[in-house]
């Protein structure tokens, strides 16, 4: 995979499963600074930034690289909760016993 990227503070991380973009010397992914951002409660871009240790551009970077790939982004969720469900572990004693999946996305 072309390690050359667009964004400053994001690209692809090596020996990754996942196509998404993580922050870059950070196992951290994109999405997670995005979701901060639009969750139950958002944080600000400079909120978020400061609770990870990162340049608010980061953050924009991170908000920039979600909005334009929605479906891959879906895609790898669907995957990785396929995967939870198929070894069991959406189920006590690997979750908690009212762990209802339709609420985890």
């Amino acid at each position: 995979m072309n390690d050359e990227t667009p964004y400053k503070y994001l690209g692809p991380w090596r020996g990754s499963r996942y196509k998404q973009f993580f922050l870059k010397d950070r196992k951290v992914f994109a999405q997670t600074l995005y979701r901060e951002t639009v969750g139950a409660e958002p944080l600000t871009p400079e909120e978020v930034a400061a609770e990870y240790d990162v340049p608010v551009e980061a953050v924009f970077e991170a908000i920039h690289y979600c909005t334009r790939n929605e479906e891959l982004l879906r895609q790898e969720r669907d995957e990785e909760a396929a995967l939870i469900r198929e070894r069991g572990l959406d189920k006590w004693p690997y979750a908690p016993r009212d762990f209802r999946p339709e609420h985890w996305r």
